[in-house]
């Protein structure tokens, strides 16, 4: 069976996030399946960006084919992603027909963050007589409405909602990675019939067995040094990113802890990395580490030098639908206790009994459960 996955952001762990794509890719692939992944040229989540020298180059990582359509540089989620977003799309629409014919594909998944792919995925699998799949990271034009502040009059926001509706109504399958998403899909349109959740999870069978790739040897130190101190190490690992993770509250954690034994590393960079280390740099911590970037292959080690782990998630209403982080099942396969600060509708840790889930948005909750932890 010939795969079309359009994913804008998609990477690998050569490149970096996002990953979903890739890894059901080579799944796919191991199983006998044709897998090719149409992606945009640059993404603010990866850390190795591709070169293509023109529109529809083909790479291949790991057996899956990426097939890159070229779009503008950006930084953070201003006007130069909107333009990315644009272009990314409307040439996905102007190659529908070639790709259609040279793909072949009899399955096409839509699964970019954002909608606005369905329309070309739509024409591509109506001209190869494909299945047609919609699949749902994060539920837009809600993300950005509950989480980014705009209003649901907002242009960009009207034409967001127009092509989640269309999606619904004209997707045969829809797959969310949220597992109480389906009422909220009723009710913009979608036969409940057509809905299936499936998670993020680990791809344990691709893990190097025993030794995974050893962290820099400066964070070595820095980790040895703390040990020294005789501090307890909680760790993060992700994209550090004020809107999707509270970092804030993290940091406050640590400066109402800064005369007890812990110390936090912070594994990661993202839009807001140079606004979290001035921040923590005013308050003359000695106990908040900014680490940077590390390669996706030295995270494993990472996570399992520390003793545990956090996940600090703002209070929103859009978690009522649940979440699948990536990072939580990396948590999991580490063995590390979880310090969970959300109000989600779904609570792997309390489910797993592999941690402890406290409020959100609660700096003292998080430095409590920080100390009792090392009890």
């Amino acid at each position: 069976m010939n795969i079309l996955v359009i994913n804008h952001y998609a990477g690998s762990d050569r490149m970096g996030m996002e990953y979903r794509p890739f890894y059901l890719g080579r799944e796919w692939c191991q199983a006998g399946h044709k897998v090719t992944v149409v992606a945009g040229s640059w993404s603010h989540l990866r850390a190795c960006q591709p070169a293509p020298s023109r529109d529809n180059d083909i790479t291949e990582e790991e057996g899956v084919r990426f097939r890159w359509l070229r779009t503008n540089r950006y930084r953070g989620n201003g006007v130069g992603r909107v333009v990315s977003m644009t272009t990314f799309v409307t040439k996905l629409q102007c190659y529908a027909e070639t790709i259609a014919a040279e793909e072949a594909p009899n399955v096409v998944i839509c699964s970019s963050t954002y909608p606005l792919d369905i329309y070309p995925g739509q024409r591509i699998a109506k001209k190869a007589r494909a299945c047609l799949i919609f699949e749902v990271h994060d539920l837009w034009p809600l993300t950005p409405i509950l989480l980014g502040g705009y209003s649901e009059r907002h242009p960009y926001i009207r034409v967001l909602q127009h092509s989640e509706d269309y999606a619904y109504r004209t997707a045969n399958k829809v797959v969310s990675i949220l597992p109480n998403a389906c009422e909220y899909m009723v009710q913009r349109g979608l036969c409940p019939s057509k809905f299936a959740h499936i998670p993020n999870g680990v791809p344990i069978a691709h893990m190097p067995a025993g030794n995974h790739q050893a962290v820099p040897e400066f964070v070595l130190q820095l980790m040895e040094g703390e040990r020294r101190r005789g501090h307890f190490l909680v760790g993060f690992a992700g994209s550090l990113n004020f809107t999707s993770t509270d970092l804030a509250t993290l940091l406050e954690a640590a400066r109402l802890l800064s005369g007890a034994p812990v110390s936090f590393l912070i594994a990661g960079d993202g839009t807001d990395a140079g606004l979290l280390r001035q921040r923590a740099s005013s308050y003359g911590l000695n106990n908040f580490h900014l680490l940077g970037y590390l390669p996706k292959a030295s995270i494993p080690h990472f996570l399992s030098r520390v003793d545990a782990l956090a996940v600090p998630l703002h209070s929103s209403p859009l978690y009522r639908f649940g979440i699948s982080l990536n990072k939580l099942f990396d948590y999991m396969m580490a063995a590390r206790p979880i310090i969970q600060a959300s109000d989600c509708s779904n609570d792997l840790v309390s489910e797993a009994n592999c941690g402890l889930s406290i409020a959100p948005n609660n700096a003292a909750a998080i430095a409590d459960a920080s100390r009792s932890a090392t009890t």
